[in-house]
């Protein structure tokens, strides 16, 4: 990401000390006195950050500049300069979609770090934006959410392994989203045909074999006609089979031929019958222990073993809880119109510290009973959680949608501060932390 950044600000002197600032800190930097220049410069050649002053003389102020960002569909994060008197505006531009706003005097150590955060939620943006535009075909859009270390390795092999021919296998706990997995690899391997879904853990064996294969009329009671199975559905696409752990020695025989040998015959039936799929297949079993206590054939194992992905459970993937719940939230929002404003902390806090045994499904199940059942505006511990302890008068501080990780902790801290007078030793002990934590999470330089 360029490390470009539009500063505004009427006060002629303050804007140079400030271009002075980020000059040195390596940044391409324009800057406008007047709203109305700034409105141009951003529109010619939208920067990644906007440092603008809220209240400015003349027709254009802050909130206008922000105003045209969201008019633009423009991703560019406007960080607003505001006087104390003004903080109850910034906060509402915040909610507005501002991605911060900073207090004057401005310190340059704040000012410096808060740029840098907002640049590097940018380089999120955008690295996001490429890994969905290579997981998009024809509109379908993505649902893979998150950017914690424990995903990126999976999503990586993804793209990797996608464009190829391989059998793809992917591993993981029930509900960790492997077949939205699947879908990212059929949509990424350029195949033309259809993806292909089947639960083999779901159908008795007699039923599976003749889903999967086909039968010919007359094949058994109650087959008056020809059927084509999953697996000629599949043709120039890819076939994606779920819980393969669960398929009977037997029907994993037949599968082995078809990948050999690229052509099966139809339940009855004594004709090959010609194929070409891709296969991607999962399982929440041990394979290898499976082969082990011959559960489950050694070559089919070796077949499907050409490149494995394997998914983390939600609990190594603690960073994506928030992402995932603001993505539910809205989702359920939407779905049953339900104009909620938001979360409670400590009820983002349990959320974020629940075990999950039944990972991102568990979680999405849960939020969307929430949704459905709450009373309120903003959803509190008791409406995810039965034994959750009951919210007090003043609900706390409430999180917004859409904020980092590191945006909500410096608001937490903040407000903390606010109803401690700014004793940060007190707040410290409030929040559960050491008082050197608060001192470097405050760290300011000098005046500006």
């Amino acid at each position: 990401m360029e490390k470009r950044i539009l500063i505004i600000d009427d006060e002629e002197e303050h804007l140079r000390s400030l271009e002075r600032i980020f000059q040195k800190e390596g940044f391409d930097v324009a800057t406008a006195s007047r709203g109305k220049d700034a409105i141009d410069k951003l529109r010619d050649n939208p920067p990644p950050v906007i440092l603008t002053d809220l209240i400015m003389p003349g027709e254009t102020d802050g909130l206008d500049i922000l105003k045209t960002v969201k008019s633009l569909s423009l991703d560019s994060q406007v960080i607003l300069m505001t006087a104390y008197g003004t903080v109850e505006t910034a906060v509402q531009a915040m909610k507005s979609g501002a991605y911060d706003f900073i207090t004057k005097p401005i310190r340059k150590l704040q000012v410096v770090k808060t740029v840098d955060r907002a640049l590097e939620k940018m380089t999120l943006i955008e690295e996001n934006r490429l890994l969905r535009a290579r997981l998009e075909q024809v509109g379908a859009t993505s649902e893979i959410i998150g950017s914690s270390t424990a995903l990126q390795r999976p999503l990586t092999l993804l793209q990797q392994a996608a464009p190829s021919t391989a059998t793809i296998l992917v591993q993981g706990e029930s509900g960790t989203g492997k077949e939205l997995f699947a879908r990212g690899v059929h949509r990424l391997s350029g195949r033309q045909g259809a993806f292909v879904a089947v639960n083999c853990a779901a159908l008795p064996e007699s039923i599976l074999e003749s889903e999967l294969f086909g039968h010919e009329r007359g094949a058994f009671t109650g087959a008056f006609q020809r059927k084509e199975g999953r697996i000629m559905a599949a043709h120039q696409g890819t076939l994606f089979l779920d819980e393969i752990g669960d398929m009977s020695l037997t029907l994993q025989a037949k599968l082995l031929r078809v990948l050999q040998e690229g052509e099966f015959e139809r339940v009855g039936g004594a004709a090959p019958v010609k194929v070409d799929f891709r296969l991607v297949a999962a399982t929440n079993h041990d394979l290898e222990a499976d082969v082990e206590a011959k559960r489950f054939r050694q070559d089919l194992y070796y077949r499907l073993n050409t490149i494995t992905i394997q998914l983390p459970p939600l609990r190594d993937r603690r960073d994506d809880v928030l992402l995932l719940t603001q993505h539910f939230v809205r989702l359920y929002c939407e779905k049953n119109h339900k104009p909620l404003k938001g979360i409670a902390h400590k009820a983002m806090e349990m959320l974020e510290n629940h075990a999950w045994p039944g990972n991102v499904r568990q979680l999405e199940k849960t939020i969307e009973r929430a949704v459905v059942l709450s009373t309120q505006e903003v959803l509190q511990p008791t409406d995810f959680f039965e034994e959750a302890p009951a919210a007090e008068p003043d609900a706390g501080y409430i999180i917004p949608f859409g904020l980092s990780l590191e945006e909500i902790e410096r608001r937490i801290i903040r407000e903390t501060l606010r109803r401690t007078a700014g004793d940060k030793k007190l707040a410290a002990q409030v929040l559960g932390i050491a008082s050197r934590t608060i001192y470097r999470k405050l760290d300011q330089d000098s005046d500006i």
